[in-house]
């Protein structure tokens, strides 16, 4: 079997850096300058289309900007870099794209105690700059070097990098570069990936990863403070920073989580979930966004893409929890409380509520409580996979993409 060639990609980065109180200072100009060019555009997209109809775009206020810079009240806008306020532009004319393709609400107006975060372009063709970037500095214009924070050393010259400050009042810098990597070997064999709040990830094999719980009693805290007081403020950025903690958490965890799924199989099937559809429940809406589904899918997306997997969504649809894994039989109706059933072969149908489905998950696959006298083979793949997966599976196989 021949071992698949190695590939370029494009790896994101995101370093923790300290600035100065100088560089303190200038970021809080930039953040605000890039603020108010955000507000302000897009309080006058709103306005020419209400009042003239006529749908204009970033470039067409960014000549707007060009003459209010040349008045003595907007002379404030020379001090923060050109390319920040240009790349804001930018950034809201993708947020309407977005809006008006249907992925994203209606953008909204800036607020100082969000996420601050400005883009410039880094120009590796100035010598000065290159060796601050070979030295582990970052020189950026109007603040000088910024030292990075980290261990990991990029293979390439980023083009475009993002400085961030979060709620917690933590700077960071975040960029991409393209990079060479080898795919893992290839592996013929398939797992099926369920997603749940009990147990983020459950798969076919039987293998439950649990779910680390995260920020509630902090929360409850802040619930009780009157708002605007001097311990409201206090808690806030408790709260911040537990949110901080717990994002950092979240994301490594999932990076590992997904990264061990890669490397175990071949190819992985994955029920096709609605996740945002799922979040519009506000009894499960916090507990989805802990969990982080779509984060996770995303993930495994592009890691798939990169290492050489295939990744198979199964139709939602699909009955695969009331499928025998064995024979084929479809449940008619099945309790939500129904955690796990069994063949009974005489006919009849007995149901437990012990564990998880796992017929439920592309091959969760326990005894079926069917007409099948054919006791369920552990060692046998096509046997662990659902009908749905095994579908997947010949599919892939007809392709080469597994053997």
């Amino acid at each position: 079997m021949t071992e698949p060639d190695s590939s370029k990609i494009q790896r994101s980065y995101k370093f923790r850096f300290y600035p100065t109180s100088i560089q303190r200072q200038q970021l809080a100009l930039e953040f605000g300058h890039a603020r108010w060019v955000w507000n302000t555009c897009l309080t006058w997209r709103g306005r020419q289309y209400r009042v003239h109809d006529k749908r204009v775009t970033g470039v067409d206020f960014s000549r707007q900007l060009t003459f209010l810079k040349k008045l003595g009240a907007y002379a404030w806008l020379g001090e923060a870099t050109r390319d920040g306020l240009m790349q804001k532009l930018r950034d809201q004319d993708r947020a309407f794209r977005n809006f008006f393709a249907g992925r994203a609400k209606y953008p909204k107006f800036k607020k100082r105690a969000h996420t601050q975060s400005i883009r410039y372009c880094f120009d590796h063709r100035r010598r000065g700059k290159m060796k601050a970037w070979i030295e582990g500095k970052l020189v950026l214009p109007k603040l000088g070097a910024l030292k990075l924070k980290g261990s990991r050393r990029p293979q390439g010259v980023p083009k475009m990098v993002t400085v961030t400050q979060d709620g917690a009042g933590r700077y960071f810098i975040s960029f991409m570069c393209e990079e060479t990597i080898q795919p893992l070997p290839r592996k013929p064999n398939g797992i099926g990936v369920d997603l749940g709040v009990k147990d983020i990830v459950v798969t076919s094999e039987g293998w439950k990863s649990g779910n680390p719980r995260h920020l509630r009693k902090i929360q409850r805290g802040l619930s009780r403070k009157r708002k605007g007081s001097h311990r409201w403020h206090r808690q806030r950025i408790r709260v911040a920073k537990a949110h901080a903690r717990v994002s950092n958490t979240r994301q490594d965890w999932l990076h590992k989580l997904s990264t061990v799924l890669i490397r175990q199989a071949g190819f992985i099937a994955m029920e096709d979930l609605n996740v945002r559809g799922m979040m519009a429940n506000r009894r499960l809406a916090k507990a989805l966004g802990d969990v982080g589904m779509h984060e996770l899918k995303r993930q495994l997306a592009y890691k798939a893409k990169w290492y050489g997997r295939a990744l198979v969504q199964v139709d939602r649809w699909a009955p695969t929890s009331k499928t025998c894994s064995a024979c084929g039989t479809v449940i008619d109706v099945m309790a939500l409380k129904v955690r796990e059933w069994r063949r009974i072969p005489t006919g009849g149908g007995r149901m437990t509520a012990k564990g998880r489905p796992r017929n439920a998950n592309g091959s969760k696959a326990s005894e079926a409580a069917c007409l099948c006298d054919a006791r369920r083979q552990v060692g046998n793949k096509r046997t662990r996979l659902s009908r749905k997966l095994q579908y997947s599976y010949h599919q892939l196989a007809a392709r080469g993409d597994v053997t």
